[in-house]
């Protein structure tokens, strides 16, 4: 199974692809898609540069699901909007494409690939590239998205199981009924 991981970013978004056979993980591709060349303001041609990108990458190593990180909330509530939205970018561009989505926080995937969820950027980063057997360190950017990649080829399989093994239904406590709270 091809897995493509995505670490959204405005400027910089990650890609990582691996190839999962079991146990097994093999390095496929990875790199970022960067709009930096754009000026700032121009949101809607940094969201265009982002949906072509994935859809390019996801065109070019055909992978056969993917895993997006989930946003965090910033300090700043314009940050987190303005990532929120290129999430939304990179999210349209793989459903697009018909692929699943499986979403991860980054506290899931730090525990999932370096053991703890306070890991730092180049804890990921050596793990990642120790896991892969890469020569060299991969960006930040592009080891984040190789690590929800990883991260996806571990819990993805129990998860198949769970979903086949019972049915998953919501909880209806604390969610609205006809306007009112239960």
């Amino acid at each position: 199974m091809r897995i493509l991981g995505i670490d959204p970013g405005l400027q910089r978004t990650g890609f990582g692809l691996i190839e999962a056979e079991g146990q097994r993980l093999a390095y496929v591709a990875s790199g970022t898609i960067s709009t930096t060349e754009l000026a700032r303001g121009d949101l809607p041609g940094r969201l265009k540069i982002i949906f072509d990108g994935v859809c390019e990458v996801v065109q070019t190593y055909r992978p056969d699901r993917s895993a997006v990180e989930i946003v965090f909330v910033n300090v700043n509530p314009q940050s987190t909007l303005l990532l929120g939205q290129a999430r939304g970018a990179a999210l349209a561009a793989l459903v697009s494409s018909g692929l699943p989505v499986a979403e991860y926080t980054a506290l899931q995937m730090k525990k999932a690939v370096v053991g703890h969820g306070l890991a730092n950027k180049s804890q990921v980063q050596e793990m990642v590239k120790r896991l892969l057997k890469l020569p060299g360190l991969p960006g930040k950017d592009a080891a984040d998205a190789l690590g929800l990649a990883i991260s996806h080829a571990h819990a993805g399989a129990s998860f198949a199981v769970l979903e086949q093994s019972t049915t998953l239904r919501r909880r209806q406590h604390a969610q609205y009924r006809k306007g009112r709270t239960l």
